[in-house]
């Protein structure tokens, strides 16, 4: 699907930091960084469980046409990955609670339903950016096992450069991009004073 206005850039850090993408890396990199090897591979584990179901849903859905991109451009079209996304960190969860799955990991995966949760509630009535609201709550989730203070700088410069690009691409208003960015942060920290 052709995309709206925007240059090159702002396309590129859209499919880029496409929220499925940085779903599926955050986990095995915070457990590599947390807990070495074997993190990693819990990491991977939790990125498969819990956002390479829902990533499937949505690429079937596109080669389908039942979606209009990896994007989810039109609001109303989000309904059903994210039940898949909800019924996929549910399965994840239990799975690596069960497997007794490193800590920060099972935090990874909480993070993600919370996610669902709050940016899926307000998605049903308004849009709002899953793309900023993922990497947002990333770089809070990196910043427990990384040194905060400058995670969360080049954290925010990210998102914003996120937020900028799509706003530029013409798939949010910039109120859409800042309600993500703040919902997917407000999620993860308020997820990660529970767990960790």
């Amino acid at each position: 699907m052709e995309e709206a206005g925007g240059g090159g850039f702002a396309r590129a850090v859209t499919e880029v930091f496409a929220p499925q993408y940085v779903a599926i890396a955050m986990p095995p990199l915070a457990g590599l960084l947390a807990y070495g090897w074997a993190g990693l591979a819990w990491g991977l584990l939790a990125a498969a469980l819990c956002a390479g179901a829902p990533a499937a849903v949505i690429a079937v859905g596109v080669r389908r046409g039942r979606l209009d991109s990896i994007h989810l451009v039109n609001r109303e079209s989000r309904k059903g990955p994210m039940l898949a996304g909800f019924a996929a960190v549910i399965v994840g969860l239990a799975v690596l609670a069960l497997l007794d799955a490193p800590r920060v990991v099972v935090s990874c995966a909480a993070v993600m339903l919370a996610w669902v949760l709050v940016m899926g509630l307000v998605t049903l009535v308004w849009k709002i950016s899953f793309h900023t609201g993922v990497s947002a709550g990333s770089a809070v989730v990196l910043a427990h096992v990384l040194p905060a203070l400058p995670v969360l700088v080049v954290g925010t410069v990210l998102v914003a450069v996120i937020g900028w690009a799509r706003v530029r691409v013409s798939h949010h208003t910039p109120a859409q991009a800042l309600a993500g960015a703040a919902a997917g942060a407000a999620a993860a920290t308020a997820t990660l004073a529970v767990l960790l």
